[in-house]
């Protein structure tokens, strides 16, 4: 008689992008490997994709999360090729690539070749208004700043001041950088979030030297980087629809092989033992039947996977709810080209926190992607709130758009009267990594650990990005799907 295995059941709590990319991934594997396995994805909120969307009003193509996604991190990319998106990937537009930071009021350009923290040539800087003379002859000493020995994690204020001066944290590092993680940079940690600014000080003693020592190698793969996988992008790409093109491009795969229960809230997360060697789990909803697995993973922000494992470990609950969050808000606008005394020559605006303003940065949309506005007009995206300015968050959708319209035309002359202006609200969505954070990192996977046949994923843990978020969810799907017999499986970020 033929012994017929079990298809093994997975369930994925959480349809945004790391739960998405985790199912798609079970699926790929399953079927390359010939497994019987049975998917189901519960997601308790009214659409999949979590963050990222795509919506069209009055000519204009809104990305209500996201609009792109870094391509010298394979994770987005790729995922777009498998799925068949090659053709709808879209470069940004190389006419206005750069960036531009307010300084007393008037925008300036952020110094070609500036990256984050640290120069790439001295000469660009030297000759920016952004810096006094005083901050340019500070930056300029970097070179003779010795290397940290302590080994205990800093802060990306720390380190920028030590190294480069307070101007330069204030005037360049900390808008950037707000741009990504809307942060306060006392409490970000450099280690988990741009470490390679961390070793180029352990290898180099400067970063200065360091951009000096590695220019020449890398200008002598200058025609080999041209071929590479993101490169014919530049080093951001999105696509031509939006990014819910990803997203419907995702479900419409998953759906082949995956039951998407939806809107189902999970309550709690339950294991319970079916032989002294066998495991399953109970995902107890708050309305419906319960659904009974063989292996979960959780593609949840941190506070509401806390809440669904608070049954199964306290201790892990409580380690989750280490991690913070920010909000923030973003209120989109269309505007007349005519009425902007600004030319809007770069992707966007950031607005360093000294310089007393109540908006973070503004993204000129159609300017990267020129297909986002009818022609003869412009797609702005304002960004408010973040960890500095928590309290904005809480405006009403009427003073926000107020806010915003005064912030436009004082900082980049916005006149006229907006086609539209829409409000979009992301209460704790932005995990803060603080310093500390790879430690209660390697807490929460050994306490995860523990638990046969558990996986995490998010953006809360290894990288806050698009293809960091798709990578999470990768990860900890490959290895629930090997390890779902026998192993335990920790956190994947």
């Amino acid at each position: 008689m033929t012994h017929v295995a079990q298809p093994v059941r997975i369930g994925v709590i959480g349809g945004g992008l790391t739960g998405l990319a985790a199912a798609h991934r079970v699926g790929e594997l399953s079927r390359e490997r010939r497994l019987s396995v049975e998917v189901t994805l519960l997601e308790a909120g009214p659409r999949l994709g979590g963050l990222v969307g795509t919506v069209e009003q009055a000519g204009y193509l809104i990305d209500t999360g996201a609009d792109s996604f870094i391509t010298n991190k394979p994770g987005a990319l790729e995922l777009c090729r498998r799925l068949g998106l090659d053709h709808r990937l879209q470069a940004t537009e190389p006419r206005y690539r750069g960036a531009l930071v307010l300084r007393r009021g008037r925008p300036r350009p952020v110094p070609e070749g500036f990256q984050l923290l640290s120069p790439t040539a001295l000469g660009p800087v030297l000759a920016s208004p952004v810096l006094s003379p005083w901050g340019k002859l500070r930056l300029a000493c970097e070179y003779f700043v010795p290397a940290r020995r302590d080994e205990t994690d800093e802060s990306l204020a720390s380190f920028v001041r030590r190294r480069f001066g307070r101007e330069v944290l204030d005037r360049l590092v900390q808008p950037l950088v707000a741009g990504i993680y809307t942060s306060d940079p006392e409490r970000l940690s450099l280690a988990a979030t741009l470490p390679r600014f961390l070793d180029m000080e352990r290898q180099y003693g400067s970063l200065l030297r360091a951009a000096w020592r590695t220019s020449a190698s890398s200008n002598s793969h200058v025609a080999e980087d041209r071929t590479s996988s993101g490169a014919r992008y530049g080093l951001f790409a999105g696509l031509q629809g939006g990014m819910q093109e990803l997203v419907d491009a995702l479900v419409r795969r998953v759906r082949e092989w995956t039951t998407i229960l939806q809107p189902a809230e999970v309550a709690a997360v339950i294991p319970r033992r079916t032989a002294p060697a066998s495991l399953e789990y109970c995902l107890k909803l708050r309305a419906g039947s319960d659904v009974v697995v063989d292996a979960v993973l959780i593609a949840l922000p941190t506070a509401k996977a806390a809440a669904v494992l608070e049954t199964c470990d306290t201790a892990l609950a409580a380690a989750l709810r280490g991690i913070e969050y920010a909000s923030s808000v973003i209120v989109v606008s269309g505007h007349a080209l005519a009425e902007i005394e600004h030319p809007l020559n770069a992707f966007g605006l950031v607005i360093p926190h000294s310089e007393r303003r109540r908006i973070i940065a503004v993204s000129f949309s159609s300017r990267k992607f020129p297909n986002r506005a009818p022609a003869g007009r412009v797609l702005l995206r304002t960004f408010v709130g973040g960890a500095l300015q928590p309290e904005l968050c809480e405006l009403s959708d009427a003073d926000l758009r107020q806010l915003v319209r005064d912030e436009l035309r004082d900082t980049l002359g916005v006149g006229g009267v907006p086609d539209f202006m829409d409000v979009f609200r992301y209460p704790h969505s932005m995990p803060q990594y603080y310093v500390g954070h790879l430690q209660r990192v390697a807490d929460i996977e050994r306490l995860a650990a523990q638990h046969p046949h558990l996986a995490l994923a998010g953006n809360a843990y290894r990288g806050v990005g698009v293809p960091d978020a798709i990578h999470s969810g990768e990860c900890a799907a490959e290895r629930i799907l090997s390890e779902s017999t026998s192993a335990t499986i920790p956190v994947e970020g």
